[in-house]
C-alpha cells in the first residue's frame, strides 16, 4: 500500500515536468502528507489545472464521507471489477507528483519505516483517481486515491505492494479526457523498475502524520 508520501517541489520542477498545466494553486512543501490531507494532483479535465483533492477517494454513491480513509489506495488488479473505482477507471484519472514515498516493514516486535525515492532525487508521478461527492446542499468534496500493484524486486523485503509509478511518456494517456476502455490502460499499472530507485530506513519521527519537516526522511542511524 501508500500510506504516506512527501512533496517537497517548487512551481519551477513542476512545470518543467508538466508544460502546460496551470500550478496557480500550489500548497508549499510536505514532508509527510496523510490520508485524509488535500493533496496536489492534476486530473484529467481539458483545461488541465493542478487542483487540491482530499487524499482517500469518496465514491458519489457514499452516504459518509469517512469511507474515504478506507480508500486511499485502489489495487490495479481489481479497479474495473470494484464498485468504488470501475468508473473513475473509465473516466476520472489523475496524476499525483510526489517526491517520495514511505513504507514500514514488519519486524519481531515493531515495524521500521522506510523512505523509498528516485536515485535521480527527482519528483515522479503516482497513478491516481478522483471522484466528486457531495451531500444536499454541501459544498462538493473532490478526494483521490493512489493506485498501487506488486512491489517490485527492491520493496519486497519491505512490503508486498507499491504504488504505480507512471512515466512521463505515459501521462498523456492516463489524462485523455474522453471514457476509455480498462483493456487499454491496464498496461501501465506495472511496478517501477528497481535500478531507478532507492530506498532507506528512516526515524519513528515519520509516524506522526503532525511532523511534516525534513527530518521524516532522516536517514536512521544504525
Amino acid at each position: 500500500m501508500c500510506g504516506r508520501f512527501s512533496f517537497t517541489m517548487d512551481i519551477d520542477e513542476l512545470q518543467e515536468a508538466f508544460p502546460g498545466v496551470d500550478f496557480g494553486l500550489y500548497f508549499g512543501s510536505n514532508y509527510n502528507v496523510a490520508p485524509s490531507q488535500d493533496v496536489l494532483v492534476i486530473p484529467n479535465i481539458t483545461d488541465r489545472k493542478a487542483q487540491l483533492f482530499r487524499w482517500g477517494l469518496i465514491p458519489p454513491w457514499s452516504k459518509d464521507l469517512n469511507i474515504g480513509y478506507k480508500m486511499i489506495n485502489a489495487r490495479a488488479e481489481t479497479l474495473a471489477e470494484k464498485p468504488s473505482f470501475r468508473s473513475a477507471y473509465k473516466r476520472q484519472r489523475c496524476l499525483i507528483p510526489a517526491s517520495g514515498f514511505y513504507e514500514w516493514r514488519k519486524d519481531a516486535s515493531a515495524k521500521t519505516p522506510f523512505y523509498i525515492r528516485m536515485k535521480s532525487r527527482k519528483m515522479f508521478t503516482f497513478a491516481g483517481l478522483w471522484e466528486k461527492w457531495q451531500k444536499s446542499a454541501t459544498e462538493p468534496i473532490f478526494s483521490c486515491t493512489i493506485i498501487t500493484t506488486e512491489a517490485n524486486e527492491l520493496l519486497k523485503p519491505i512490503h508486498h505492494r507499491m504504488p504505480v509509478i507512471l512515466k512521463p511518456e505515459e501521462y498523456e494517456t492516463w489524462l485523455d479526457a474522453d471514457e476509455q476502455q480498462t483493456e487499454n490502460l491496464n498496461h501501465l499499472l506495472t511496478a517501477y523498475p528497481s535500478d531507478e530507485m532507492e530506498t532507506f530506513a528512516v526515524s519513528t519521527h515519520v509516524n506522526s502524520p503532525r511532523n511534516k519537516g525534513p527530518d521524516c526522511i532522516k536517514v536512521q542511524s544504525a
